[in-house]
């Protein structure tokens, strides 16, 4: 792979999984992997107990991905370096910028959407379920990522061309997940949708998935705290 396949801000001395039979998942593979992914969402509140949910949810995912990566969780997860935590933690002020600023423009339109945990009683013991749920919700992003470069790459050979389009699906994707209703649409689109740019670039530039964990965990944990505490 040459170095003008990267994007100038990727970390060039190591690449995504999969997308160019690094290795090949077969299309049975795949099929287990999206099984997977809804089997881990249809998990979530079964036991009654959030946190055994949360933890269902993640490795219902988590091990079948590793199993077609033949155990090399490399692949997914490294140690982060300082640098990269510090990344991951300006990409979630990124995030809570961009939210903060895109929300006053949905609420001036009357577009903002009802939360998902509106009308959820949240407390402390409501965080700590999170360091497994949005694992579950980062692998979620992750796979149909994965199979979309793998197919798009496939068919064209341009490395940059099939990320930007992976990334694109799957933030339509991600946003419909968070759908409540049509008028909700360009909220969930911009907000869930677009604004997990800034877990994807954390995930492209590093291939590290505990970066745009970080993230996403940093942005969740602080909205939690701000409800627990009663600023929101």
């Amino acid at each position: 792979m040459s170095n003008i396949d990267y994007f100038k801000f990727e970390n060039k001395d190591l690449d995504f999984p999969v997308y160019d039979k690094n290795p090949h998942i077969p299309k049975s593979g795949w099929i287990v992997l999206l099984i997977a992914m809804f089997a881990g969402f249809i998990m979530q509140g079964i036991t009654g107990n959030e946190m055994i949910d949360a933890i269902l949810f993640c490795f219902i995912i988590l091990i079948p991905l590793l199993y077609y990566l033949k155990w090399d969780y490399k692949a997914l997860f490294q140690k982060p370096k300082a640098k990269e935590i510090g990344l991951a933690v300006a990409l979630f002020v990124g995030y809570m910028i961009y939210s903060i600023v895109l929300g006053s423009v949905l609420d001036y339109f009357a577009f903002t959407a009802t939360s998902p945990i509106e009308g959820v009683a949240i407390t402390a013991a409501s965080i700590p379920p999170l360091l497994f749920s949005l694992m579950g919700e980062e692998l979620v992003k992750l796979i149909p990522f994965l199979f979309f470069l793998r197919l798009f790459y496939k068919y064209s050979n341009n490395r940059k061309l099939s990320i930007v389009a992976a990334m694109l699906l799957v933030m339509v994707f991600f946003a419909m997940l968070h759908l409540m209703d049509l008028h909700s649409l360009p909220s969930v689109l911009l907000m869930q949708g677009l604004g997990s740019i800034f877990e994807f670039y954390g995930y492209i530039k590093t291939k590290n998935v505990f970066i745009s964990y970080i993230t996403h965990l940093c942005t969740d944990a602080f909205i939690f705290a701000m409800i627990v505490v009663g600023f929101v």
